[in-house]
């Protein structure tokens, strides 16, 4: 019979806890409005997608789990997304907005429309709490742009490419076409 130590599990797990979350993440509130910027991959393409919507929920703050839960109303349509704040797919969090709230879950915003959907809005220095480094996350969203750069590049070369190869085709045609004008023909003498 194996016996574990109760401190020691936790321990363990701490430290893999740890080591998968990010370094800094924006301190974000319920009542607060953010544009979520995610990683969406299709096929072998990936391309940022961004979100924008109320913050109407914050679950487990200091755990690798910490999620919120972003609320839009697009089309007459209310739509949520639940994003993890240590996910590699979440790229940046960026607040543009602080609301006066008193709990922690605003689900009665989802009742809410129009004028009465608004929240008072508090001041904050948006630059001190969005001013938030991770060099991995920047890193891979540099690498994404120059992927995409050099993707570009090389539509444009081989599209430029095709082109020459045409102009050439073209080329030979009309000096063909000359050529055949200028011989007399043997038929009509």
């Amino acid at each position: 019979m194996i016996v574990y130590n109760l401190s020691d599990m936790q321990g363990v797990i701490g430290k893999i806890n740890d080591r998968y979350k990010k370094k800094a993440v924006v301190d974000v509130r319920s009542g607060d409005t953010v544009r979520v910027h995610q990683k969406i991959r299709e096929g072998n393409k990936e391309r940022v997608q961004i979100f924008q919507g109320l913050v109407i929920r914050t679950d487990m703050k200091g755990s690798h789990t910490s999620r919120i839960t972003v609320r839009r109303i697009s089309s007459g349509v209310g739509v949520e997304k639940s994003f993890l704040l240590h996910s590699p797919l979440v790229v940046q969090v960026e607040v543009t907005k602080r609301s006066k709230v008193r709990r922690n879950y605003l689900s009665y915003m989802r009742e809410r429309t129009g004028k009465a959907a608004r929240l008072s809005s508090i001041d904050f220095d948006r630059n001190a709490v969005n001013d938030v480094h991770d060099e991995a996350a920047e890193a891979e969203e540099a690498k994404l742009h120059e992927q995409q750069k050099a993707e570009a590049a090389a539509k444009a070369e081989e599209k430029a490419q095709a082109e020459a190869e045409n102009e050439a085709k073209v080329a030979a045609a009309l000096a063909a076409h000359d050529q055949a004008d200028n011989k007399p023909d043997e038929k009509t003498e």
